[in-house]
């Protein structure tokens, strides 16, 4: 279940094809949809993104604002990686999958050159934080939500 703010931000983000105001408003945010690793129920949850172009999948970060531990949306995706991806007016299903090592620093460094806030996050985090590639599921074609 959402907390009140991020249930807030879900109905905004659905009313207005991914489009929302306060401190989102501008940044490239999608809703992930997992399903719970104990519960076996939907979970979603917005997240901040970055595209990756070339590579058709979209990039998210288990940050959890540099807490110690990751978000409750990562060990949800660990348990079961297929998920369900709404970003613009778009839903799609898709598996997620941990990027390699090799792409691990490069994606960090774009990330933290579109929103300085996310070098905050990795410098806070006593962990190394995952980086996890959302692509889109071979069976699931461009649909509206």
């Amino acid at each position: 279940m959402s907390n009140a703010f991020n249930q807030r931000v879900i109905e905004e983000f659905r009313a207005n094809e991914g489009r929302v105001g306060g401190p989102f408003e501008g940044v490239s945010l999608l809703l992930l949809t997992t399903r719970g690793a104990k519960s076996g129920l939907p979970r979603t949850t917005p997240a901040v993104y970055l595209p990756d172009p070339g590579r058709d999948r979209l990039v998210v970060f288990a940050s959890n604002g540099g807490s110690d531990k990751a978000p409750g949306w990562y060990h949800n995706l660990v348990a079961d990686p297929a998920v369900v991806v709404e970003v613009g007016g778009e839903r799609y299903d898709a598996v997620a999958a941990p990027v390699d090592a090799g792409e691990h620093d490069e994606l960090w460094r774009r990330q933290i050159e579109r929103d300085p806030n996310f070098a905050e996050f990795r410098a806070r985090a006593p962990r190394t934080i995952p980086v996890i590639a959302l692509t889109r599921a071979a069976h699931s074609p461009k649909c509206a939500p």
